[in-house]
């Protein structure tokens, strides 16, 4: 039993955070305070308000303290605690991946591509971009405007001719002589740079120029793709809504909560420019204030900087914060670097934009509930269906491989509110015949359920993606694994229907009985989507790692040629496909290449 008397007479009035533990040693709960004493005797009052507060002071067993310098460190510590433990108590903002960048490298002839991570080569960085789809478009419209290459600085330095690319005008061909002169490229490579810079009129008003300049010499082939390439910048600057009034950047946070549920909508605007927002679902403990929830995504959101996230000079709140907002603009200023405006009473121009924001919250809020109430519903009749009492948790198995090569296993989980995608895994089946699906599924399920499992995330439902003989297999090896588990899940094979129609899936039973449901049941509904959703983690896994075998060069298994001599040969030859054609000879010709050597090289490219 936690004794706060006691604890209370060693605390500190001081700023700092503060941790709280329940029996078990786990971190619940991480907090911030002005005065730590002050703030952590509030929770031991009798009478003491919100539910969330009361179940969390039942559990605590033990409470750690840090004092800090001052209120905005402490701050900053509790959000890295939170990011870092996660407690079940705090507001949690599940997104920590890191920001794609668009990348303009710094060599001869610079390279325009997707980035993210650390900024470790030279070249220009733009962005960050809220959505990788976003940098996908631009740069698909920035191949059709100024062709500069996108191709990996590996092909680019073996091309001895144009690529398909260039064929197609997506590219420019420096790799090639004569093609392009590098003051032209230079120019080309310029105008991408002014454009992601945002300065779409400088960029225009200097195609307008060399319009008219290579029309007054008659060249109107040249002046007819600056015209094209003026229309194509003009109907982007049509697409994007421009504020007239408001050329700052700022980030409109949006706030909308119902039965117990959060959405925050972030609009992101970049020099004027509506340019992406998205929408956010943190996870808060029942009867979480709204203050502390906004004051938890703020910090969160913002605070990781190694998510990549730029803090613009303005961001417009959607709820009154009080006395927090002074206190978040001060943390955001100091890391920043420069002074940064959070405002909760926007006006004018900044009020159409955070009403626009709390518009798409409310949407997007309403979307996910009636998500989570079509789950509910599928999840209760498919319990029905089966007979079951209960159904919580479902996983499913799949595998994929290309003629017995580089198999693949997937699981996915599901739950009342959908795809638990967190949890998804793949596993990378080894030691087995080529094209044994059976020893393939019992190995993914070896390797799932032979650790020991928490109780709670122990399936209801396990599928399997095959007939009767995959499940007989799996049931073998599950059946012989689940001897220590509180219940003992129900396995079900999914079979494909005739001609793989959907509606037509025949489900198979461990004992043997084969039974359908009625193609528009919520039920079988769900049953497609969880087999469908492990069918394509599967294929993706499959074929992201026969994309890594086929960026490997056939030349890296031949002993004695290195990156100096492997480079050497397909310079000088023209590539893989002209190598693997060349004789023994020829390949002798080649700079560093000895005879004996050549030989080597020849017969073992022909047994790839």
């Amino acid at each position: 039993m936690f004794n706060a008397i006691d604890f209370l007479k060693t605390v500190s009035n001081k700023p700092g955070v503060y941790r709280m533990m329940d029996a078990s040693g786990e971190i619940i709960y991480v907090g911030k305070a002005k005065g730590l004493k002050k703030r952590l005797s509030s929770y031991f009052k009798k009478n003491m308000a919100g539910g969330k507060t009361q179940a969390l002071v039942q559990k605590i067993a033990n409470v750690e303290v840090t004092i800090t310098h001052s209120e905005t460190e402490a701050l900053i510590l509790e959000q890295n605690l939170i990011k870092l433990h996660l407690p079940r108590y705090n507001v949690l903002l599940r997104d920590d991946k890191s920001y794609p960048y668009i990348f303009l490298s710094a060599s001869k002839h610079p390279r325009l591509s997707i980035h993210r991570g650390a900024q470790k080569h030279k070249g220009e960085y733009f962005g960050p971009f809220p959505d990788v789809g976003a940098v996908r478009q631009s740069l698909y419209f920035l191949q059709k405007i100024f062709p500069v290459r996108q191709c990996a600085d590996s092909v680019y330095a073996n091309r001895s001719r144009p690529c398909l690319m260039f064929q197609i005008g997506r590219c420019a061909g420096p790799c090639v002589k004569g093609v392009i002169t590098d003051k032209q490229y230079d120019e080309l490579v310029n105008f991408t740079r002014l454009f992601l810079q945002a300065k779409d009129k400088q960029v225009i008003a200097a195609l307008v120029s060399k319009m008219e300049a290579a029309r007054q010499v008659l060249a109107f082939e040249k002046a007819a793709e600056y015209r094209d390439q003026i229309q194509f910048l003009r109907r982007i600057q049509e697409q994007q809504f421009v504020s007239q009034n408001s050329g700052n950047d700022l980030d409109a946070v949006g706030v909308s909560i119902k039965n117990g549920i959060a959405c925050i909508h972030v609009l992101f605007l970049r020099q004027g420019k509506v340019l992406e927002s998205r929408s956010y679902f943190p996870k808060m403990p029942r009867n979480t204030d709204i203050h502390e929830l906004v004051s938890s995504f703020i910090g969160q959101f913002y605070f990781n900087q190694t998510a990549g996230r730029i803090i613009p000079p303005n961001i417009l709140i959607g709820q009154k914060m009080g006395e927090e907002l002074e206190r978040l603009s001060k943390v955001l200023s100091e890391i920043a670097g420069r002074k940064v405006h959070l405002h909760d009473n926007a006006r004018g121009i900044y009020a159409r934009f955070l009403k626009l924001a709390q518009t798409n919250a409310a949407f997007a809020l309403t979307s996910k509930m009636n998500h989570k109430m079509t789950m509910h519903n599928r999840f209760n009749s498919l319990t029905a269906a089966l007979g079951l009492e209960v159904v919580k948790r479902i996983e499913c198995f799949d595998v994929s491989h290309t003629m017995g090569e580089l198999t693949v296993a997937s699981c996915v989980v599901f739950n009342h509110d959908g795809p638990v995608k967190q949890e998804y895994r793949r596993y990378n089946i080894t030691g087995i015949t080529g094209g044994d699906d059976y020893a393939a599924m019992a190995q993914v399920l070896e390797r799932r359920y032979s650790k020991q499992i928490d109780p709670e995330k122990v399936p209801d439902i396990i599928l399997i993606d095959g007939g009767k003989g995959q499940l007989n297999r799996a049931w073998n090896v599950v059946n012989s694994l689940m001897i220590n588990w509180l219940k003992h899940p129900l396995m079900l094979g999914v079979t494909k229907g005739i001609r793989y129609r959907s509606g037509l899936e025949t489900l198979v039973k461990v004992s043997g009985e084969k039974f359908s449901m009625p193609f528009d049941s919520p039920a079988l509904h769900l049953i497609q989507y969880i087999r469908d959703e492990s069918h394509n983690h599967a294929i993706l896994g499959h074929r992201m790692k026969r994309a890594r075998v086929r960026k490997t060069s056939m030349l890296q298994e031949i002993e004695s040629v290195g990156p100096i001599r492997r480079q050497a040969l397909l310079k000088y030859l023209g590539g893989i496909q002209e190598l693997k054609r060349s004789s023994v000879e020829e390949i002798a010709k080649v700079p560093g290449i000895s005879r004996v050597l050549a030989e080597k090289i020849h017969s073992s490219l022909q047994q790839l």
